[in-house]
């Protein structure tokens, strides 16, 4: 199965999905040195190509089972990168309420670790994680824009912070709002998967 996953890689698609992968450390390193413009630039870079990687591979007939993978690895890392890196801010900040409800970001952490655990399980077994339904990208997407927020406007964290700062009670309704949809997200994925797992050792002889 591995070896087939390699079958027509070399396409835009999937060095795109190459470059997201590559964007995510230079992400972390800028954040974490307080270039925080740059990494909010990257960041945006990241979700863009996110959003046009797909529409290439089906307008050109680029799908591959290689794109397939590295897509949605490309979303892990980085989502995972972005929670861990908020959380640490956020879990330090002198703002009480900020500081009291960083722990949200621990949903997205968990969440992203237990689906890359696991999807690396189902491709060992030889069965292929479920592609994205629409509430899977509805949750990438929001999770995009709000965290793309965060770091421009966020108190204590944004970069251009100076012109203008998410009100508190703002910031917390739209990341919970996001941590809403990706535990919907989450769930929406189990059938797909249950069924798969259900044809492949309970089915009746």
């Amino acid at each position: 199965m591995f070896k087939d996953l390699f079958k027509n890689w070399n396409t835009i698609p999937n060095w795109i999905s190459f470059a997201r992968i590559i964007m995510v450390p230079i992400f972390a390193v800028l954040f974490l040195n307080d270039e925080i413009i740059w990494s909010v630039v990257v960041l945006a870079l990241s979700g863009l190509s996110d959003m046009v990687d797909g529409k290439i591979a089906r307008r050109f007939n680029q799908v591959s089972d290689l794109g397939k993978v590295l897509d949605p690895v490309a979303d892990k890392l980085t989502q995972i990168t972005i929670a861990v890196l908020l959380y640490l801010n956020f879990s330090s900040a002198e703002n009480e309420l900020i500081k009291t409800f960083s722990w949200i970001f621990l949903v997205f952490i968990i969440k992203e670790f237990v689906m890359v655990a696991f999807g690396g399980f189902m491709i060992a077994i030889g069965l292929r994680p479920s592609a994205a339904e629409i509430y899977g990208k509805l949750s990438t997407l929001a999770f995009y824009v709000v965290m793309i927020l965060l770091f421009a406007f966020a108190p204590e964290v944004g970069a251009f912070r100076e012109y203008w700062v998410i009100p508190d009670t703002l910031l917390v309704i739209l990341v919970a709002a996001t941590a809403v949809l990706c535990v919907i997200a989450f769930v929406s994925y189990l059938p797909t998967t249950y069924k798969q797992f259900k044809e492949k050792y309970f089915k009746k002889k």
